[in-house]
């Protein structure tokens, strides 16, 4: 490799990458000891599995993506059905599908496929959008947020809505229009409350946000036992191995929504604040990589990809220490899952892709 291929090679962001999968691969081991479970296995066959597809995804150029973009979108489509169809159930939920030893979760994967199908919809707009351009952008994700609601996944219905929020700021929506998307938003969400669409607990968690003490037997006890666990984490933690919130249990879904509360007992602030630069590298390099973009395509995509990233880290970290709502969002490359972390990586193979392809 001559020097010239090394240099369209972004090392920082591949850096971040590792070191924030490892970071989640380290917090895993120290779970699944206490536990006697395989998830860090299987979080470490996703994590390699990832890094191949990162490296094919870097070396063939992201606009290719346009041309499959279609059949990409309509077969996520026709598995996000099918997930309501004959999907795994766990906790009132249905949203994997099992194929031999393997569990997919196809509403990780929509994150991506349609940050693709609105790049590639709006780049030809070259920035100036249309109320016309704003609905058809609507009905691109209209029906998989609903079939991922209904599965119910509130929580990816949200970042769903997020990505198709940050994908028009970034194109360029005039403000009378985002206020009005905005307003729309907030009166279906009451119409919801009002009519039942939205299940109780799903209420309860945004009940909770504005009294933490309400409903202490679930929703109430899960931020609860969150902020104890990050608060008796204190400045250094309490030990890889040690933390009683975490090995006694107390901490709900320690492996995927409150994994940050896990990370704040055991490795204390020092070791949260670690967490959070990583984030920071990988972020700044996505921002980065968007304004060296040589073409609109490319920094739609980035941008879209960073606000994902940031949104789902805000909201899962925010949850955790109780200034966000309880929303059920992973953390990327650290939550447990390997359809989450298998999208993460090919968005930052996407990523690394538009950087070979911009430096010159």
């Amino acid at each position: 490799m001559d020097d010239k291929s090394v240099k369209k090679i972004d090392f920082n962001l591949i850096l971040a990458v590792v070191l924030l999968a490892i970071f989640g691969l380290i917090v895993h081991y120290s779970l699944s000891i206490k536990t006697d479970s395989l998830s860090f296995y299987m979080q470490l066959i996703w994590f390699v599995m990832g890094l191949g597809v990162m490296g094919t995804i870097a070396s063939v150029s992201f606009h290719q993506l346009k041309h499959f973009v279609i059949p990409i979108y309509a077969i996520n489509t026709f598995l996000l059905a099918v997930v309501l169809l004959i999907g795994l159930s766990a906790g009132g939920a249905s949203r994997w599908l099992q194929l031999g030893p393997i569990h997919i979760q196809p509403s990780e994967f929509t994150k991506l496929v349609l940050i693709i199908a609105l790049a590639s919809f709006l780049a030809d707009r070259k920035g100036i959008l249309s109320s016309k351009d704003i609905y058809k952008s609507f009905l691109l994700i209209v029906l998989p947020a609903l079939l991922v609601f209904l599965q119910p996944d509130l929580g990816t219905a949200i970042v769903i809505i997020v990505i198709w929020l940050g994908v028009l700021v970034v194109a360029g929506v005039k403000p009378i229009h985002l206020f009005t998307i905005i307003l729309i938003g907030v009166l279906i969400l009451g119409v919801g409350i009002k009519t039942g669409v939205l299940k109780q607990y799903q209420i309860n968690r945004l009940l909770v946000f504005i009294n933490p003490n309400l409903d202490l037997k679930e929703t109430g006890y899960s931020l609860l036992q969150s902020k104890i666990a990050i608060g008796s984490g204190g400045f250094l933690g309490k030990g890889l191995f040690s933390g009683t919130q975490t090995n006694l249990s107390f901490i709900p879904a320690a492996n995927t929504d409150f994994i940050f509360s896990v990370i704040g007992e055991k490795l204390g602030f020092l070791g949260a604040l670690v967490l959070v630069v990583f984030f920071f590298i990988l972020l700044s390099r996505t921002v980065y990589i968007a304004l060296a973009a040589d073409n609109y395509y490319g920094s739609l995509l980035a941008l879209a990809i960073g606000a994902m990233w940031l949104f789902q880290v805000f909201v899962n970290i925010g949850m955790t220490i109780g200034i966000m709502p309880i929303t059920g969002i992973p953390l990327p490359f650290i939550s447990y899952g390997g359809s989450a972390l298998l999208t993460n990586m090919t968005a930052a193979g996407i990523l690394l892709n538009i950087y070979s392809r911009s430096i010159k």
